[in-house]
């Protein structure tokens, strides 16, 4: 090249797409090649201070290459200062006779190159800049960090030997005056058009207000201080008519021309101002103007007067995001769940235990000449093997290839695996809630759900709240029950509690007597709950079971250490993503599966919290406090450990004696006895019966306590019976695992 140049780079790349979907053919500027065009400031051609200085293109394989020339304007030379210190690295055209087939663009002409901040075109950065120092080039490569921008309006030529075109006398406006024909376009158009809405602006274009038309003076308009008809003044009836008629064509296709459209603005689109039939004039447009006040709609006006076809001015509609989104469940507790629990490289687990629990696993004291006892414990095991949980999805092959605006398959990838991750979640908190027959059920005996895991690992805490109760009712019982099952809990450390969003939501909003929230946050909340952290489950809304006398227990929270459950997978059996094709019917599967175990390793290591609901009655039974005293005798004296489930009790009963304040029969008076502590429904009645016994039932008073002598723990068992307005509760304690001292 014989002319020296400042820098140069790719203006544009080809076969890339540009961020509004487009996508540059090969040769789409070939007759561009060796033209010479302005070089501009960010596509701004208000102003002659904004021309920089011009470019020379140059046709390649792989796009259109500019070498770049600064003018010795102020604006040249402090924008060569910008380019030489990397500060502006980015490349944009400015382009119009753009014919395109779908989304490629086949052919187009450039009319400049703009120095710009960000781009659409990934491809266009700056590659050389030459700096003249002594003679002496130096060459420095700059890239662009950021998308090149791919200017797509249009600017047609405006020689004086050819016929005007709409775009020629359209590029005679100013930027008010085009401000306020863009509005009235837009408000011709915000009246009734479905599917052309205020949304599918242009970029350059100006953010769109409603134009009021009035004759008030003070209104102003979107552009400046000059109003809406001072504007309109300003303009040569040349510029009226185009404006009439670019209104008039875009009211018309707004409702529906399927036929193929034309760029108003390309020179070869073959009429002018004057040849246009549907030039509306100036007393026309005050006539529709007087319409549209009088009827309410400025487009039902216009199309009063017959004017149709524009539309093409508007681009097409545009996904708001590059993927279709998930409509799915609020899931951020599922990371919870899966990153919390621990995680073994075998997946068939033996769990063994011995309780040293009872009082005849205590060391003892010895007397001189006594026999020395043995120690007495029992042993307890249980093992979980593995079960496969997977998701299969499918697609068939021609669809995959003809969706081009994303990635389909690492879409599908990623929706299956956040699916699968959900499940197991579920699967170790609740269980995934499917009937026992379903053949898509997961094996409940493999992956153990805490909430439904057996006695010895989960502990069940029964709430007893009032039928109907109120959710401030329900939320404090909850702070109640969770305070006081907190000495069962035997788990490690800190435990999480899993709650649902009412529940939290009902706690957060409790009041004091000045009605103050009591709980300023959920960290504040977790304290008095002794928990770690709350974490809402959206999956425990509304779940409950059933217990053996078909009382309902509807879940209101688990608290426990997730560390405690052990996931076990063997070599091979973790997440793996599988895909076939399937000949025969043109599709390609994709199968994601995980084969595992899950089981609470740690006894006592959870609590599952829930209220307790029975023919509108309540009623709840625990091991009375061992710091209080019934009838002359410390509970602590009593009883030891006891623990009370849905149909039994455990724990160890010492031997007594002399427990006159009991009995006045001197034979009971000694013995094994169990202290009892009750909730029932203000106003219900509650009886106690030791069945087994000679006693019968005993009413009990407002303290709601009972103590009983057991003497055969194997035969006997406690009957419970609440009863209010005819509704009744019953619930039976079976007594042989209590451990009897004996004198």
């Amino acid at each position: 090249m014989s002319e020296t140049y400042d820098f140069s780079g790719w203006a544009t790349r080809n076969n890339l797409r540009c961020s509004d979907g487009r996508v540059i053919m090969r040769d789409a500027f070939r007759d561009n090649d060796g033209m010479t065009v302005p070089l501009v400031w960010n596509h701004q051609h208000n102003d002659p201070d904004n021309v920089l200085g011009h470019a020379l293109l140059e046709n390649r394989d792989q796009g259109v290459y500019a070498y770049c020339k600064f003018n010795d304007t102020e604006s040249g030379r402090n924008a060569k200062m910008l380019v030489e210190h990397g500060d502006v690295s980015a490349l944009s055209i400015y382009a119009n006779k753009l014919k395109q087939q779908g989304s490629n663009v086949l052919h187009g002409a450039i009319r400049e190159v703009s120095l710009v901040l960000a781009g659409a075109n990934p491809g266009a950065f700056i590659d050389t800049v030459m700096a003249h120092n002594d003679g002496e080039d130096e060459e420095a490569i700059i890239y662009s960090g950021e998308e090149i921008d791919f200017a797509h309006a249009d600017k047609s030529s405006n020689d004086s030997d050819e016929e005007e075109t709409v775009g020629d006398v359209f590029n005679t406006l100013n930027e008010k005056q085009k401000a306020v024909v863009y509005a009235m376009i837009g408000e011709a158009l915000r009246d009734g058009a479905t599917s052309q809405e205020d949304d599918d602006e242009e970029e350059d274009e100006p953010e769109e207000e409603n134009v009021k038309h009035s004759d008030d003076e003070g209104e102003k308009d979107m552009a400046g201080n000059a109003t809406v008809q001072d504007v309109l003044d300003s303009m040569n009836e040349e510029q009226k008519a185009v404006m009439y008629a670019l209104i008039g064509q875009a009211l018309s296709d707004a409702e529906g021309d399927d036929e193929v459209k034309h760029n108003v603005f390309d020179d070869d689109y073959d009429y002018g101002y004057d040849e246009y039939d549907d030039v509306l004039s100036h007393s026309d447009m005050e006539e529709i103007f007087e319409d549209a006040r009088r009827g309410g709609s400025l487009k039902d006006a216009f199309l009063a007067h017959g004017i149709d076809n524009i539309d093409y001015l508007f681009p097409d509609d545009q996904n708001a995001t590059n993927e279709p989104i998930f409509i799915k469940r609020e899931d951020s507790w599922v990371q919870k769940v899966m990153g919390g629990v621990h995680h073994t490289p075998f997946s068939r687990v033996k769990s063994l235990f011995a309780d040293i629990t009872a009082d005849e696993a205590r060391a003892r004291g010895y007397m001189k000449g006594n026999l020395k006892k043995d120690e007495v414990f029992s042993l307890l095991r249980r093992s979980t093997g593995p079960t496969t949980v997977y998701k299969k999805q499918k697609i068939d092959r021609d669809d995959q290839i003809d969706i081009t605006d994303f990635n389909v398959v690492a879409w599908m990838k990623k929706e299956m695996r956040q699916m699968l991750d959900e499940e197991l979640a579920r699967a170790y908190l609740i269980g995934d809630g499917r009937i026992s027959s379903s053949d898509d059920k997961i094996n409940e005996d493999c992956i153990r759900p805490i909430w439904k895991d057996a006695d010895l690992f989960t502990v069940k805490y029964p709430i007893a709240i009032p039928a109907n109760a109120t959710d401030d009712q329900k939320a404090k019982a909850f702070i109640k029950g969770c305070v006081k099952s907190r000495k069962l809990y035997k788990g490690s450390g800190n435990p999480t509690m899993f709650t649902t969003e009412d529940m939290l939501t009902a706690m957060l909003m409790l009041e004091d007597l000045n009605g103050r929230f009591i709980y300023e946050s959920v960290d504040k909340l977790a304290q008095v709950l002794r928990c770690k952290e709350i974490v809402t489950v959206p999956v425990m809304e509304g779940k409950s079971r059933y217990d053996k006398s078909n009382n309902e227990l509807i879940l209101a929270g688990i608290y426990v250490n997730l560390e405690d459950y052990n996931v076990g997978a063997d070599q091979g059996g973790s997440v793996n993503m599988f895909d076939d094709f399937d000949i025969d019917f043109n599709a390609q599967k994709y199968l994601i599966e995980t084969r595992c175990s899950g089981a609470m390793t740690v006894p006592f290591g959870a609590v599952a919290l829930e209220f307790y609901v029975g023919n509108g009655l309540t009623l709840s039974v625990e091991g009375a406090d061992p710091e209080d005293e019934y009838l002359g005798k410390a509970v602590s004296d009593l009883q030891s450990n006891i623990n009370v489930n849905d149909d039994y009790i455990s724990g160890t009963l010492h031997y007594v004696d002399n427990y006159t304040g009991f009995s006045d029969v001197v034979r009971e008076q000694s013995g094994n006895y169990i202290a009892l502590s009750f909730e029932a429904e203000t106003g219900s009645t509650t009886t106690v019966e030791l069945v087994g016994s000679k006693a019968g039932p005993v009413t009990l008073d407002s303290d709601m306590t009972w103590v009983g002598r057991i003497t055969n723990p194997e035969t006997q068992t406690i009957r419970v019976i609440t009863t209010k307005n005819g509704a009744k509760v019953t619930k039976v304690f079976g007594l042989n695992r209590l451990v009897c001292e004996r004198e």
